[in-house]
């Protein structure tokens, strides 16, 4: 082992093994040693890389060395690991922290049992629900369709893209015995969607899928089981985030869309939907304003719509 004399005159080949972080300083001196030396042992491999060599190189320049001598350098990886990180510290203290999310009850239920009912929506546009003149349009021709402009014909309805819940609540309202509502935001179902059936009195014929809508379609009957077809299904996806032409093949090649189901789509300008979504035809396209809205459903329901003069934009 070697002695060092004096903390200034170390240099790299002063230590004894050059694969090792090993050397010593010199103690006090005593009577019974004039040179008692001081050890002290770096490992060679750090448990916690960085963070320990950044340490030892603190230790170090206390003691007036440079660290370089005795320390591996690091290698170029390393360096921009570590001013990578460094960037990343940064931009987490520069950046605000979100505001929490609010609701307001500026929604409400048309029609049916729970008419005038307030429900809630978030505040901001990473929710948007369903106008509520393209709302009552819809139920109103579905109504028509169904043959009684009073309430819908009883059946089950899968709400996809649901968001505040506002229309499978309506259904629910206006005599649908069941709704399957499909919402991939955790924070809406908890503080949106389930207030509302709560405040409705809707949550024990409710069933809430915490999914996107993509998955719950691809998985169907693990998700519903193997029941029979729904009688709706209501599809209002924020726009620019799908592809209209994939969403509805799915839902077309669905196990859960029969003979005899009804789909209200909500679809933006300039998107092309088709006449027919697999055995179904439609019997409905209207405009408003930026919104579109389509209801296919089974040919018998397109020789009513057109009875009723529903049928075309307007």
């Amino acid at each position: 082992m070697a002695i060092l004399q004096s903390p200034l005159q170390i240099t790299r080949s002063d230590y004894l093994c050059p694969n090792s972080h090993f050397f010593s300083l010199p103690s006090k001196r005593t009577l019974s040693s004039r040179h008692r030396p001081f050890v002290i042992t770096f490992s060679s491999k750090s448990k916690s890389g960085t963070v320990d060599n950044e340490k030892n190189r603190k230790f170090l320049e206390q003691y007036g060395l440079n660290p370089d001598d005795f320390l591996p350098k690091s290698s170029p990886k390393m360096k921009k690991r570590r001013e990578r990180g460094t960037e990343m510290a940064k931009d987490a203290q520069l950046e605000e922290p979100k505001p929490p999310r609010e609701t307001h009850k500026l929604l409400q239920v048309l029609g049916g049992t729970a008419r005038r009912k307030k429900l809630l929506s978030p505040k901001g546009m990473d929710v948007r629900p369903m106008m509520e003149v393209v709302k009552g349009a819809a139920f109103s021709i579905l109504q028509a369709a169904g043959g009684c402009t009073q309430s819908l014909r009883p059946g089950r309805w899968l709400d996809l893209y649901s968001g505040t819940g506002s229309v499978g609540i309506e259904a629910i309202s206006r005599g649908c015995s069941e709704v399957h509502f499909v919402e991939m935001d955790p924070w809406v179902i908890s503080d949106v969607l389930r207030p509302n059936l709560e405040s409705t009195g809707f949550l024990d014929v409710s069933v809430i899928h915490t999914s996107r809508v993509e998955t719950f379609l691809k998985n169907a009957e693990r998700f519903v089981g193997k029941d029979e077809a729904f009688d709706y299904i209501s599809v209002t996806p924020p726009y620019m985030l799908v592809d209209y032409a994939v969403l509805m093949d799915q839902i077309s090649n669905s196990p859960h869309v029969g003979e005899n189901t009804f789909i209200v789509v909500e679809y933006a300008l300039r998107t092309d939907m088709l006449d027919t979504c697999g055995c179904l035809v439609k019997i409905a396209d209207r405009k408003f304003g930026r919104t579109n809205l389509a209801i296919y459903g089974p040919k018998w329901a397109q020789k009513k719509s057109k009875t009723d003069g529903m049928n075309g934009k307007q």
